[in-house]
């Protein structure tokens, strides 16, 4: 057996830790792929997240549309309002014409 040289100890002692940290991480990320409670909880919290911001947006398109509607009601009915006070001003002109050529 051969004694390892003295300047390669410090070497090898330095890759010794890197690989024991390499270890350690591989380690921490199987046991989290392994941990299927944990997986579950963070999907859960994500659907809750994006179905909370989903009312969210329902809710505001909700309050929109009463106003939205109104808007559209009350131009469907300005159209009958409008021709039946532009007939009264023809008859009225055409009262008005009438008395005059008489």
């Amino acid at each position: 057996m051969t004694t390892p040289d003295p300047a390669t100890v410090p070497e090898l002692q330095q890759e010794i830790e890197r690989t024991r940290k390499q270890l350690g991480q591989t380690v921490d990320q199987l046991a989290a792929k392994a941990d299927v409670k944990a997986q579950a909880r963070a999907k859960a919290a994500e659907m809750r997240a994006k179905a909370q911001s989903k009312a969210a947006e329902m809710r505001a398109r909700a309050t929109e549309m009463p106003a939205q509607l109104k808007r559209g009601e009350m131009a469907q009915r300005g159209w009958p309002l409008a021709l039946t006070a532009a007939g009264i001003l023809l008859m009225g002109s055409a009262l008005v014409r009438r008395r005059r050529s008489t």
